[in-house]
């Protein structure tokens, strides 16, 4: 079965991009190429990344002309947003995950093995991996990783089940958010044309119409409560990434006390960019440097 790595990205995580790019080519195996989906105006700053197995993906080319991107004048042109007549304005963090959703749909891969930015590889580790002997790929879920607290995440998963025409009284709490995820392109497509004859519209611009949903959600209720194919599926419920999702950045003695206590699942450690962990810290304990 053939598996590409696949990054969402944007300008303000370069560094940390450049370094997983790193620690893929010296710690990764069994893939085909990585992909990196960028907007137009990063496709030349990211294109420093572009190597033999490296691809770097104009979202141009998944994404329909109706979604525009232009500067944000509320952030003084510092930051972007997508407008459409179809939707509200999105954020640069939604249109990742279209991007992803997009890709996996059209990709000639059999799977792909999605990096957030932030992740960097520790350990050696083969992609292929990701299926078992009988053709299933690994699926990560949580059960009852949906506290009654996390007023997002729940809305995330009842607007992933209105899209996908799930009864809403039919509510799930089980997580399927990671910093790395495996999704199958088979089932990707099979998800789109669900939400397209849900919807009556384009997935693009059902998805896009509102601002609060979570690709991994979607994707996740669809595996779980539409598709039904345990033989497309392994279930697990630890991700391949170690996470550091929240909290204040980490100095050098904490960095490397959560690098070591990454299960031997865990080959990839992620610590969210907006942590401001520095890289060049991080770079040093991961090995890279």
């Amino acid at each position: 079965m053939k598996t590409a790595i696949v990054t969402a990205s944007y300008s303000g995580d370069f560094e940390r991009c450049r370094l997983l790019c790193e620690s893929i080519d010296r710690r990764v195996s069994g893939y085909t190429f990585h992909y990196i989906l960028v907007e137009p105006a990063d496709v030349e700053l990211f294109r420093q990344l572009a190597g033999p197995k490296r691809v770097i993906l104009d979202e141009r080319e998944l994404l329909p002309s109706w979604l525009r991107v232009v500067p944000d004048p509320t952030r003084l042109g510092r930051r972007r947003l997508w407008i459409s007549t179809r939707g509200l304005p999105l954020r640069g963090w939604h249109v990742q995950q279209l991007r992803k959703i997009a890709f996996a749909a059209r990709m000639e891969e059999d799977g792909a093995l999605f990096c957030d930015s932030d992740t960097v590889l520790v350990r050696e580790t083969d992609v292929s991996e990701q299926w078992d002997t009988e053709g299933r790929l690994a699926f990560y879920r949580k059960p009852r990783g949906i506290s009654l607290d996390m007023a997002e995440h729940r809305i995330w998963a009842s607007r992933a089940g209105a899209l996908l025409g799930i009864d809403p009284q039919q509510v799930s709490d089980t997580d399927y958010i990671a910093q790395s995820v495996s999704w199958r392109s088979d089932t990707a497509r099979e998800m789109v044309g669900r939400i397209e004859d849900t919807m009556g519209r384009s997935w693009v611009s059902a998805v896009a119409a509102r601002r609060r949903f979570s690709e991994c959600l979607i994707y996740g209720r669809f595996v779980d409560e539409v598709e039904n194919r345990p033989d497309r599926h392994l279930k697990v419920e630890t991700s391949v990434c170690h996470s550091y999702w929240m909290g204040s950045a980490l100095d050098a003695q904490h960095l490397r006390s959560f690098i070591q206590t990454a299960s031997p699942q865990q080959p990839m450690v992620g610590i969210q960019s907006f942590i401001g962990t520095d890289v060049a810290l991080i770079r040093q304990l991961t090995g890279l440097a």
